[in-house]
């Protein structure tokens, strides 16, 4: 307790302090725009030339080389079209508050290392973007201005507390994670959490905020805010590579982290850091922040090479680690995160893994397909919070109705599929029936009210082997038959019924106009 009320007092003199770098008036405006839906390309061009530094910095960035524009832009409103408004909204708060962060840091204290700072920013932005990009993340300026302002906690505390923090930044040698160690041993607060303080303080947007408050944690549960979140929380650690003292660890770590967390090859893992190298420069000239001596990731490889191999020998219970977390992400990459059933990856995978057995061994097996009736409405009326809600409570029903040899997936959106293996049509629609007939029993209670779940369900079986030789055809049949099952007013199951010609081959399908 006695040191939750020191934290505390704590990160109140960090917020009260005269030295914690305040906003510009530019960039409180630029933030009041974003804040609004209907704000229009004049609206942003007018705020921006009222400054004229802040409109020929824009200019200058989106004809710089960062950009590759083939025509020079010559008027801030075309180049607010060209890089999109987000974007230029972006941009133009993000010079503001280096701007204002860099005052007082023209590396006249020589307790602090600017320089070092500078650069560990750039990389993290620039790792940040690059990975972004890889991804195909939309929002990849933002994640470039996240990245850049991840590292600003420690700006602040060398402001606010540079008798305590000074020693540990030295003591860090340019190594993160030992930073963020000793800050929190010593301190009991770190720079990424001094990081969220300010851009809370700020008010930054959550496309912003989010990714440097969770640039260490990466607890983001919110699907469509994650992939920038895992794009900052790379480039911030990759940036490592470039600025740390020991850069055959930081290396090592980098590809770990790359190949566990986004399944990199290693291929694309040398391309995306030497991507960083080569663009660092521009990115350092564009935001006009000193970065000091620059290597390329080649140079730094090199360098590094004897002392990696050294590493490796160290390190043998470090792999295995890794090796072990790369199994269970693998794990993940074909698990639906909502539901924890398999996700379509797999689901295809398992199908066309059991079908081979089944066509081999003259085996039977059934696929279902199931949606859910009228999810739509659900979202609409309840919210999509009632609708992911509704989402776990069919794939609970669904797990519970498998056994270990076969597999449940949800197949996308409010459509799942239940793979059967030595399983006959008719047993697979007794089991479909039984798994509608339980979840319409069922109701959800959300909210104080009570959403009333059905489903419509497709059965398709190889019982007769040589009307499927395909995998797809058996999917194919099967979501035909939950077509059937809305034309015939949702809330049951059909059955596809194909008519075998003598030449064995697949013919016009028919449907069971009775419940399985």
């Amino acid at each position: 307790m006695a040191g939750c009320v020191v934290k505390q007092d704590l990160i109140g003199r960090i917020i009260a302090s005269p030295q914690l770098p305040s906003l510009p008036v530019i960039a409180m405006q630029v933030l009041e725009l974003t804040r609004r839906e209907d704000v229009s390309v004049p609206e942003i061009a007018t705020l921006i030339m009222t400054d004229s530094a802040l409109a020929s910095r824009i200019l200058k960035t989106v004809n710089s080389p960062f950009y590759g524009l083939r025509k020079q832009i010559s008027t801030v409103s075309a180049a607010l079209v060209i890089l999109g408004l987000q974007a230029a909204n972006t941009l133009a708060l993000g010079f503001s508050l280096i701007t204002n962060l860099k005052k007082n840091s023209d590396g006249s204290d020589p307790a602090f290392d600017y320089t070092a700072f500078w650069k560990r920013s750039i990389y993290a932005a620039v790792g940040s973007r690059v990975i972004a990009r890889k991804l195909n993340v939309l929002q990849q300026e933002e994640a470039f201005l996240a990245g850049l302002l991840a590292n600003m906690g420690t700006l602040v505390l060398h402001r606010v507390l540079p008798e305590q923090f000074d020693p540990l930044f030295a003591r860090a040698k340019g190594d993160d994670a030992v930073l963020n160690r000793l800050c929190r041993e010593t301190l009991e607060i770190d720079p990424p959490e001094t990081s969220a303080l300010l851009a809370e303080k700020w008010q930054l947007p959550p496309l912003l905020s989010r990714p440097i408050a969770l640039q260490q944690i990466r607890g983001e549960t919110d699907p469509t805010m994650k992939p920038l979140v895992e794009a900052v929380s790379a480039g911030v650690l990759v940036a490592g590579v470039f600025v740390a003292e020991h850069s055959a660890r930081a290396i090592a770590e980098a590809r770990a982290e790359l190949a566990a967390r986004f399944n990199f090859t290693p291929e694309e893992i040398e391309s995306v850091l030497d991507q960083i190298g080569q663009s660092a420069r521009e990115a350092a000239t564009m935001m006009d922040v000193p970065i000091g001596q620059e290597r390329s990731y080649q140079e730094i490889l090199d360098e590094a090479q004897q002392a990696m191999i050294e590493l490796s020998l160290q390190s043998q219970k470090q792999v295995q680690a890794f090796q072990r977390e790369v199994e269970s992400l693998q794990v993940k990459v074909i698990t639906d995160p909502l539901t924890g059933l398999a996700n379509r990856t797999r689901f295809d995978e398992f199908l066309e893994e059991q079908f081979r057995r089944a066509f081999a061994h003259l085996r039977p097996l059934a696929v279902v397909f199931i949606d859910i009736d009228h999810f739509k409405r659900v979202n609409d009326v309840y919210g999509h919070q009632a609708g992911d809600d509704v989402l776990r409570l069919v794939g609970r029903v669904l797990r519970a109705s498998v056994r270990n040899i076969d597999l449940v997936a949800r197949y996308g959106g409010e459509e799942f599929a239940m793979v059967l293996t030595e399983t006959d049509t008719c047993a697979a629609a007794v089991r479909a029936e039984a798994v509608r007939a339980k979840l319409a029993a069922e109701a959800l209670a959300f909210d104080g009210k009570r959403i009333q779940v059905t489903l419509s369900a497709g059965v398709a079986g190889t019982d007769r082997l040589r009307v499927f030789n395909q995998a797809m055809q058996v999917t194919n049949a099967a979501d035909r038959a939950v077509y059937a099952a809305k034309a015939a007013g949702r809330n049951c199951v059909r059955v596809f019924k194909p008519k075998v010609q003598e030449s064995a081959k697949l013919a016009a399908p028919a449907m069971l106009s009775a419940k399985a």
